[in-house]
């Protein structure tokens, strides 16, 4: 995944804080405030407007919990806040790539890009093999790029806006487009989470990528398999008026294949390891640059004009760019459809990172994360309890430190020795760093990539959790394999213990 081509600290050089000071219970005071805090805001005040704000504020009341845990245990509030610094300036390149993603969706739709896909989409994808072809358009898109990210900013979009036309419900989509787009991410030698688990386990990326398929083919092949059955009880609403939505489309945008250029450029640029910062850049102003060409007059409209002019036109560009705008047209079902946030759209996204952030810096700072992942290791003593424990690590820092680096680097280093003291060859740990922590990071809504994707993809985390049936299947798989010994290659010969 390329949420971070900025990055002023690399991930594999993250240091792990210890605090000897701080006995397990202490480091789980947090998270258990944390935890009760969140399902009261959530399933008791809030509910789905949880994320509005609410939820922010009370991960910084646990990072507050936290500090003054940290406190009693001799950690200085200054080490705290260089910490918590430290962890803010590490996503400073996730955050310019939601500012870009979301300046590029405005001008993907008033350019017609998006349109576009969802015209000749509805004509191509039948509903009942549609979720199934979400899982391999966005697996080819992802093994390409390398980037789940930068898939579900480009082809994820169009994806949920197809299903919206069709009545298919976006949870299901969203779910469909993760599975497909993560599933890429973990088998691609361009994706950095895939380069960054060999390196922390201590093997080589293509020794990695091929151990890797044996637990992640199954688990695809399955998810696409349910996506079919699903499909097959589907009774779209929207597959009936069809032709409308088709007609609707094309009176209010032009409608052209030539405006397939911009997305296919950029994805390009991705598969040429062009930085997604700059790809997405480049995106946004092609996007811009094609709305003059093929819809001026929706430019004059959102600038304030009647007819194209220089000023309305830079104005109309810069509207889409920057704050909400829409597309009017005779069709209600698609007056959500074709609207975007622009950058300002993602500030609720970025708030909810930055206030992760903080949580995740502060455990750190009081060496929370490593006393946790040091007491899950103690907790199993067999091959199986070592694979599990490292699951659950992966998880645990998904939670605690809301940043999937933290959930391969933390339980990469921590675990590196005893997959080695139980003869077990460096891949085995390196593959269970993905599958449990890559792949989970977007089932947690105040992780940064469970905070992006539901902002790109405009679908919360709680309506598509239960169909990213890839993400949460693929740390079943993993300890289904270890609990029979399926495939588990030892530093020598022999049987695992």
């Amino acid at each position: 995944m390329d949420s971070q081509d900025i990055k002023p600290r690399e991930p594999q050089d993250e240091h792990v804080v210890e605090n000897k000071e701080l006995n397990i219970w202490e480091a789980l005071i947090p998270v258990f405030a944390l935890v009760i805090m969140l399902f009261y805001n959530v399933f008791f005040a809030f509910g789905d407007d949880a994320l509005s704000g609410s939820n922010q504020f009370i991960l910084l009341m646990g990072a507050a919990v936290a500090a003054v845990v940290g406190t009693f245990n001799k950690v200085g509030f200054d080490q705290m806040l260089e910490e918590v610094a430290e962890n803010i300036k590490s996503t400073s390149g996730a955050i310019l790539i939601l500012l870009m993603v979301g300046s590029l969706a405005g001008t993907w739709m008033i350019s017609g890009i998006i349109p576009t896909m969802i015209y000749y989409g509805l004509q191509v994808l039948n509903p009942t093999i549609f979720l199934a072809s979400c899982v391999v358009i966005c697996a080819i898109i992802s093994i390409s790029t390398g980037s789940s990210w930068t898939t579900s900013a480009t082809v994820g979009i169009a994806l949920v806006g197809i299903a919206d036309a069709l009545g298919i419900p976006l949870g299901m989509t969203a779910g469909a487009v993760l599975s497909g787009a993560y599933f890429g991410d973990k088998l691609s030698p361009l994706s950095d989470t895939t380069n960054l688990a060999p390196a922390m386990a201590g093997t080589d990326l293509f020794t990695h990528i091929r151990y890797m398929t044996l637990t992640t083919v199954p688990t695809i092949i399955i998810t696409l398999i349910v996506f079919i059955i699903i499909g097959f009880g589907l009774d779209p609403e929207g597959a009936a008026d069809t032709g409308t939505i088709l007609t609707s489309i094309k009176d209010s945008f032009t409608i052209s294949p030539w405006l397939f250029a911009v997305p296919v450029l950029v994805i390009l640029m991705i598969i040429k390891k062009t930085p997604p910062l700059i790809a997405l850049l480049a995106g946004t102003l092609l996007g811009g640059l094609a709305a003059l060409i093929f819809q001026p007059d929706i430019v004059a409209t959102i600038g304030g004009g009647e007819s194209l002019n220089f000023a309305n036109g830079y104005k109309g560009i810069m509207n889409a760019i920057t704050v909400d705008t829409s597309v009017a047209t005779d069709n209600e079902a698609l007056s959500d459809l074709f609207s975007a946030g622009g950058m300002y759209g993602m500030l609720g996204t970025i708030w909810l990172i930055i206030c992760a952030m903080v949580f995740g810096g502060v455990m750190d700072a009081i060496g929370a994360l490593a006393a946790i992942s040091k007491a899950l290791l103690k907790l199993f003593h067999t091959t199986f309890g070592l694979f599990a424990s490292t699951v659950a690590s992966c998880l645990a820092l998904n939670v605690t430190a809301s940043d999937q680096y933290l959930a391969i680097v933390v339980p990469g280093k921590m675990y590196a020795k005893a997959f080695k003291d139980k003869g077990l060859a460096p891949e085995n740990l390196s593959r269970t760093l993905e599958d449990s922590g890559t792949v989970t990071s977007v089932l947690v809504p105040w992780n940064t990539c469970g905070a992006y994707q539901s902002g790109v993809l405009g679908v919360s985390v709680a309506d598509y959790f239960i169909y990213a049936i890839f993400n949460w299947l693929s740390p079943f798989m993993t300890l289904l394999f270890a609990a029979f010994r399926i495939k588990i290659k030892m530093l020598k010969e022999g049987k695992a213990s």
